[in-house]
């Protein structure tokens, strides 16, 4: 990525966390120079009462009806929609304050993960191509009926998803689901299994985050100097 480019990472926390607390835990931990530059968020979600937790109030994105978390378990879809639309809007607004779509980054742990479970259905769901999706420990927010609504320009964001082979929570099998399931779409999901680990982040973890982010970025930068040769030949080298 170009020293004049911007690049923007939405971190989504999991049901019960904070927007804070994912910052302090994070905010120190990304830092080659390809990064330096890069602007991050971490949004807190509503309180809201959580059936799975017997209706107690906590920062959630969307209802979760029971637990474990499986691809088949039941989805409020309206909930979910309503907290994707909020996401979007954060992104609509950075793209407005001048950052490339192809810059822009949504990552999520568990519930956050939509994908994570709300990073992947914001990217679904969105109607342009962004820098990619990384999913931690997540899952799909909804099923099969959502397809026609996903926009042929998201199915060319890459997607990373990271998964704990020790998950009891959302457990392995969910995230292999959803790696099927977005691959079915033809999306490009690079997918990782983590031996002997459960519902968490690990360091290796994003330590590999962070490279995918780099490579990415440095894809996003090649492309824009290509687009930029096809108009301005005489200008490149």
């Amino acid at each position: 990525m170009a020293s004049n480019e911007r690049s923007f990472v939405l971190w989504l926390h999991g049901l019960g966390d904070s927007g804070r607390a994912n910052e302090m835990y994070l905010k120190d931990r990304f830092t080659v120079p390809e990064l330096a530059g890069t602007k991050w968020a971490f949004p807190t979600a509503p309180s809201a009462p959580v059936t799975c937790n017997d209706g107690a109030i906590m920062n959630s994105w969307f209802d979760i009806c029971n637990a474990p978390i499986t691809s088949k378990s039941v989805r409020g879809l309206d909930d979910v929609l309503e907290s994707v639309q909020k996401v979007h809007a954060i992104i609509d607004k950075e793209i407005s304050d001048g950052t490339d779509p192809g810059n822009i980054f949504i990552a999520g742990l568990s519930q956050g993960a939509m994908i994570g479970a709300m990073a992947i259905g914001s990217v679904l769901l969105y109607p342009n191509t962004l820098g990619g999706g990384a999913v931690f420990n997540g899952f799909l927010p909804f099923n099969s009926p959502v397809e026609d609504r996903i926009f042929p320009q998201a199915k060319k964001t890459p997607i990373l998803w990271c998964h704990g082979m020790l998950d009891t929570l959302v457990p392995f099998e969910a995230g292999d689901d959803g790696k099927e399931f977005l691959q079915k779409l033809g999306m490009n999901c690079e997918f990782k299994a983590y031996d002997g680990l459960g519902h968490s982040l690990d360091e290796m973890e994003l330590e590999y985050f962070q490279e995918w982010l780099k490579h990415q970025l440095g894809r996003s930068s090649k492309k824009s100097h290509f687009s930029a040769c096809g108009l301005f030949n005489k200008f490149c080298s």
